[in-house]
């Protein structure tokens, strides 16, 4: 059976990610066949193949010490046909819609068009950066930077993530700060194939300076899947007045003014998990290693930002850090189930299987049931078995705690 389009996106992400371009070109060569001969890709196409065809064949025959930079500037190559073929062939199925141009002044023309357009025009982009720097205009920029996040989610393009970075320069705090927080999600999201565009990485680094704002931001990143910004709305701990200025021209141009639930279209429902999800890949990031990397300060900070929303992710090695912790957690009453869950690890690494049960089974009684408990224990099976844990230790505990007298 023949894979659909997003079947066949994601086989060239995993591709391309180890450089295969040969399995990434096949795919593109079935599009090509689908637009018809008079695409205007074909030239490049075969430009990328006898390039590839040419690497591959030196590569057999001698030895080249340029080679694995000229293999990862045709990636490149290869991920921007690859990217813009995907956008012709998403108008063409009418997955896209084909449209060009957009009111400025109205919030809802420029939401639609920047959340949808996948060919975009070079004028596009400089409306794009004469808003972000003009301080009248900053709550369309702020709802401009929104739909532009959104959309490369779904549809990469080198020119937009560009055009979101200098956002990171805007002149408005609000602006500068949510395009920060979506380049720097956007970029774990794209680890794979963020190696292969030097340019982005390079803008990127330049408009951070020290990174120490950065930083703050990725932890306030780590954070938000614990709380979100939803949470704290359906809870009224945010109110109109607290808010940003630009929030609350945004809320009036949308007819939301006085009522912080309108607020909510800028947080999806599935926001925690898809930010949960980047928090699980972002140790073994490029932006991880830029904005952390050996500084033994952040590193601290990060781990217990981890341990903040109960992930024992880059403690497993340092379970004093651990510990301290999380007993500051428990004197303060305010451990979770997993905090508890983490503490039991503590002791059973260190060998103390009466203690670590102890506070399994107090994490189980805070538990609504069983499934929940082990939704939250079994994940971590393989660390302490990778630690030295027996699995038959783990299996024993695991039987004891699937009831609670």
């Amino acid at each position: 059976m023949a894979q659909n389009l997003d079947e066949q996106v994601n086989t060239i992400e995993r591709a391309l990610g180890e450089r295969m371009i040969r399995h990434a070109l096949i795919i593109l060569r079935s599009w090509l066949i689908e637009l018809g001969e008079d695409n205007p890709y074909e030239a490049r196409y075969t430009e990328i193949s006898d390039q590839y065809r040419t690497l591959f064949e030196d590569f057999l025959t001698s030895e080249d010490p340029e080679r694995e930079a000229q293999l990862d500037r045709l990636t490149g190559e290869t991920y921007k046909l690859v990217d813009a073929v995907y956008a012709t062939l998403r108008v063409r199925k009418g997955l896209s819609p084909d449209i060009h141009g957009f009111n400025g002044q109205n919030p809802q023309s420029v939401m639609h068009y920047w959340s949808e357009c996948v060919q975009f025009k070079d004028s596009d982009f400089a409306w794009l950066r004469e808003v972000l720097n003009d301080p009248d205009r900053s709550a369309i920029a702020l709802m401009a930077v929104s739909a532009v996040s959104k959309n490369l989610r779904e549809n990469f393009s080198e020119p937009m993530m560009l055009a979101l970075i200098d956002a990171i320069n805007s002149d408005s705090h609000v602006v500068a700060e949510q395009a920060l927080a979506n380049v720097m999600l956007l970029l774990a999201h794209y680890d794979v194939r963020i190696d292969f565009f030097p340019d982005i990485q390079n803008a990127f680094a330049e408009a951070i300076g020290d990174g120490d704002s950065a930083f703050e931001v990725l932890c306030a990143m780590i954070r938000s899947t614990k709380v979100s910004l939803r949470d704290m709305l359906a809870r009224k701990e945010i109110s109109y007045d607290e808010l940003p200025q630009e929030l609350r021209d945004l809320l009036s141009m949308t007819g939301s003014e006085n009522d912080v639930s309108g607020i909510a279209s800028w947080v999806p429902n599935s926001e925690q998990e898809y930010m949960s999800g980047i928090i699980q890949i972002l140790p073994d990031t490029w932006l991880y290693s830029l904005l952390v990397g050996d500084d033994a300060q952040r590193l601290r900070t990060i781990k217990l930002m981890y341990l903040s929303i109960g992930k024992m992710d880059l403690v497993w090695d340092n379970i004093s850090l651990a510990e301290s912790f999380l007993v500051q957690q428990m004197r303060a009453n305010k451990a979770t189930a997993l905090d508890y869950i983490n503490y039991g690890h503590c002791f059973l690494l260190r060998g103390d299987r009466m203690m670590a049960y102890e506070n399994y089974r107090t994490a189980r009684e805070m538990c609504k049931g069983a499934k929940e408990f082990f939704a939250l224990f079994r994940p971590d099976r393989r660390q302490l078995v990778d630690r030295g844990v027996p699995v038959e230790q783990v299996y024993l505990i695991e039987d004891q705690l699937l009831s609670v007298n």
